[in-house]
């Protein structure tokens, strides 16, 4: 390609010396006409004049056709030989003009002779180097004739005469060499820079593309983060009103907090798609490939969304399989789930279709329904973050428009292509392409294993007051042994103070990542497990959803718990933390 593009750089700038080329053959050969018309028979010389222009004349028109017609590396090297062509002929008619003008018995007209030819080769060097052939054809068409003229002539300086010959082609020959890739570098240098400049054109592009896009996404997960924010807080405000009037109704009391529950699973909803996509972004969620039985995924579908339906009236058909494919078992489920949901959610009337097709080693897995489908213009934009294109007013109950943004990402990382084919009006379908396993063994079912509740020594980090007391309180509730601090140093002397009342072991500590005076949960993990003389299971609670944040935190080796967190999911956290310290501690052992 680059070569290509070389060789057509060159061959037009053939093309654009041949002007330069024309004018110099029509001044030229008119004063040489003038000069030798006392040597030379005035029918030869208009003879040789009108040939000469009427070459000039067919060069004029195929430069002008070069410059007008579309080029490509097929048709490129045909304009050069036709180039190379011409300026063959016309070194040949210059040629010829020496063979007649070269008269030793003129001095003065001799001389002129040997100028003007001496003038024109030389000039077919900047002219005609951008294709070698073109003038070495020229040169040689131009002094041949001469040089059989001088021996043929039998003059006393003959010799001398070809002497000068063959030194003007050598040196013209050697300097067309150093031009020839002085102009390849030069061209090449100018694609080189060009494709910089696209390059960074293109960079640029996406760097502003990539920023309208964040001040978009910011701008959304702003709206939606305040929404459910702002009426909890109205409930909230009711709800001390009512309580400031007396004993609130228990029917009213609880259709208050069914609000707030609502609300709450909202914001969680958003918080948990948006944890999703910076994990996503992140790059640090494992893929875990295992042969996926789809009869058995599509049974779970089947079931799981029947009441939605039926809720919703519309017809729910799941074509069942019997396909193997290899994928990981809960990314493809969490794919499926977003695109059923999506389709669910967007059709009014028909129904949903969920199966699969096989396509050659591969299983392209379907949702179809019968909703109001994707204009050609916006299938591409539906796979972006926020974009909802039937929810102008954002409403929360038509989800939060992050489903199909985490089926791409996910896809993605799972290396399965998306498709989506859709007719406005007639409805979409959205197909993920999943490698087919064939003659796959049955996945052994694994036996449950049930954890029992377990309480040690916790180290608690939290610079929030409230925050750290409420921790604290809670996991004394469980059992637990707290020592609780806002910084590090602070939970240090805690649980030196207790070390000296007696047993005081230590067997998790638990951090928020952000904490006062710019300290970050990692750092004050690893002072506590320094303090303590060993390393200790951690989790590290964030709010920060940001991709490098995640990576950094996973790096550390510390369990991620993000905010807000349930007491379920703290337990969990915990006695997942707990088993993993036991395990290593046996394997130490």
């Amino acid at each position: 390609m680059q070569e290509d593009k070389i060789r057509q750089a060159l061959v037009e700038l053939l093309y654009r010396n041949s002007y330069g080329v024309v004018i110099s053959n029509i001044v030229i050969s008119l004063a040489a006409v003038y000069v030798l018309r006392s040597g030379i028979s005035t029918p030869w010389l208009a003879g040789w004049l009108g040939t000469l222009y009427a070459l000039t004349a067919l060069r004029v028109f195929a430069s002008r056709r070069f410059f007008s017609r579309p080029r490509d590396p097929r048709t490129i090297m045909r304009w050069a030989w036709l180039a190379a062509a011409f300026s063959w002929v016309s070194g040949l008619l210059w040629g010829i003009f020496g063979w007649v003008g070269f008269l030793p018995e003129a001095p003065l007209l001799l001389s002129f002779t040997v100028v003007v030819l001496t003038g024109l080769v030389c000039g077919t060097v900047p002219s005609l180097s951008a294709f070698p052939p073109a003038l070495i054809g020229s040169i040689l068409a131009t002094v041949l004739p001469v040089a059989a003229r001088v021996i043929t002539s039998g003059s006393a300086i003959s010799a001398g005469f070809l002497f000068l010959l063959v030194s003007l082609v050598a040196i013209n020959f050697y300097y067309c060499r150093i031009t020839y890739r002085m102009l390849r570098e030069t061209i090449s240098l100018r694609l080189e820079n060009e494709r910089l400049v696209e390059h960074l054109q293109e960079e640029r592009d996406r760097a502003q593309t990539a920023d309208r896009a964040k001040t978009r996404f910011l701008a959304a997960a702003s709206h939606d983060l305040r929404q459910p924010i702002h009426a909890l807080s109205l409930l909230v405000s009711t709800i001390a009103v009512l309580a400031k009037r007396g004993n609130v109704p228990a029917e009213q009391a609880r259709g208050l907090a069914g609000r707030a529950k609502s609300i709450i699973g909202n914001l969680s909803g958003l918080l948990n798609a948006l944890l999703d996509i910076s994990k996503l972004d992140a790059g640090i969620v494992t893929v875990a490939r295992e042969t996926v039985c789809l009869r058995e995924l599509f049974r779970d579908f089947r079931e799981e969304f029947a009441a939605e339906a039926k809720q919703r009236g519309l017809k729910w058909r799941v074509v069942d399989s019997n396909l193997m494919v290899e994928s990981d078992p809960m990314m493809l489920k969490r794919v499926l789930t977003n695109l059923v949901t999506n389709a669910f959610r967007y059709t009014r009337e028909g129904g949903v279709v969920l199966g699969c097709r096989k396509r050659a080693g591969f299983v392209e897995i379907q949702v179809w329904d019968s909703g109001p489908g994707i204009a050609d213009d916006q299938q591409a934009v539906i796979f972006e973050e926020f974009v909802q294109l039937q929810n102008p007013a954002r409403d929360r109950t038509q989800g939060l428009g992050l489903g199909l943004a985490i089926v791409r990402r996910t896809a993605g990382l799972l290396k399965h292509p998306l498709r989506l084919v859709s007719t406005p009006g007639r409805g979409s379908m959205f197909a993920i392409t999943v490698p087919e396993v064939r003659a796959a063994k049955a996945p052994v079912p694994q036996r449950e294993t049930r954890t029992e509740a377990i309480t040690g020594g916790i180290i608690v980090v939290e610079d929030e007051s409230d925050i750290l007391e409420a921790m604290e309180q809670l996991l004394t509730i469980e059992g637990h042994n707290v020592y609780a601090g806002r910084s590090a140093a602070e939970a240090q002397a805690v649980h030196a103070a207790a070390a000296l009342r007696g047993d005081a072991t230590v067997d998790l500590i638990i951090s928020d990542y952000r904490l006062a005076h710019g300290a970050t949960g990692l750092e004050a993990i690893r002072s506590l497990c320094a303090y303590l003389g060993r390393s200790v299971p951690s989790i590290i609670i964030t709010g920060d959803t940001s991709p490098s944040r995640l990576k950094e935190v996973s790096a550390g080796g510390s369990r991620i718990l993000h905010k807000p967190i349930s007491e379920a999911e703290l337990s969990q956290a915990i006695q997942a933390a707990w088993a993993g310290g036991r395990a290593v501690t046996a394997g130490a052992a």
